[in-house]
């Protein structure tokens, strides 16, 4: 078992490296998500913040999507960040890395949102001041701009490179993205009506927006002539791609796949959008019934 802390880099399809802190956080997640669900909610929890009447009066607990959802999470985050895809991105190649950057940005976090009810989050807002930071931070303004501003800091040069040579940056980074993530997808996927979602034009505008960081960011790395994160320079080549070939396709990984996922879910959207057949804030929100919001 002590084989398996990845003690050494190395790339196996047969052996598994596994970080001790990685199994650690995630172990606490699945915990506390558990023991939340066995607490089920109290008459409290089941009220919208500053609201009167009880959102989801007759929930017991997680559905079973939900579980399965929050789970899946779970396991693609260790997958993610344990074994050959994180050997490959950490150790060989670049492209890798953004691999694995997508899957904890686009994958793991919408997951977990959905995994979790409103109910289970609803007690860290009784507080006001928290209550009115959260409103302020799931804005889709704020939500928007820390997304990106965190995306575009960790991919310059200095600061990749700095998490590539220290392990504690490193991790500081990837719960950077995990965390700035929930926010960029929380006014698609907010379970909670008074930090509400976006109402669905909005999000469709937003979805659009979301590529044109992105993008910037991925030509900057696809089309520079320099490599710009020499660690990889050194790595062992792999499949006989050279350094700058696997910059560039790193680039291209994180401009296609990721702008062509904003605009699944935007198609997404309008369908939803669709179905309910109003505009408004309100019928964007879990829970939402028709005619309610006049």
């Amino acid at each position: 078992m002590l084989a398996l802390l990845h003690p050494v880099a190395q790339l196996s399809l047969r052996e598994f490296s596994v970080h001790p802190s990685t199994t650690i956080g995630i172990g606490l997640f699945a915990a506390a998500y558990l023991w939340r669900a066995r607490q089920g909610p109290s008459p409290e929890d089941l009220v919208p913040v500053g609201q009167q009447t009880p959102q989801s009066p007759d929930t017991p607990g997680p559905s079973g999507p939900q579980r399965l959802a929050y789970f899946t999470s779970l396991l693609l985050l260790f997958l993610t960040l344990n074994g050959p895809l994180h050997d490959l991105s950490d150790f060989y190649l670049f492209s890798g890395h953004m691999v694995q950057h997508l899957i904890l940005t686009l994958v793991v976090p919408p997951l977990m949102v959905f995994g979790t009810p409103g109910w289970m989050l609803r007690p860290l807002l009784r507080r006001a001041p928290l209550f009115r930071g959260a409103r302020k931070l799931t804005s889709i303004t704020w939500c928007f701009v820390i997304f990106n501003l965190v995306l575009a800091f960790w991919h310059l040069p200095p600061m990749y490179n700095l998490a590539l040579a220290s392990h504690p940056v490193h991790i500081l980074q990837h719960l950077m993205f995990i965390a700035a993530s929930v926010l960029m997808w929380w006014p698609l996927m907010s379970p909670l009506p008074e930090l509400p979602r976006a109402a669905y034009p909005a999000q469709m505008l937003y979805c659009f927006l979301m590529v044109i960081p992105m993008s910037i960011i991925s030509i900057y790395i696809a089309m520079a002539d320099t490599l710009l994160y020499p660690a990889y320079a050194a790595a062992p080549r792999i499949l006989g791609i050279t350094p700058m070939q696997d910059q560039q396709y790193g680039g291209l990984i994180m401009w296609i796949p990721g702008g062509v996922f904003f605009y699944a879910v935007m198609t997404v959207v309008f369908f939803k959008w669709s179905a309910r057949g109003e505009d408004s804030e309100a019928s964007a929100q879990i829970g939402w019934v028709p005619g309610a919001s006049a």
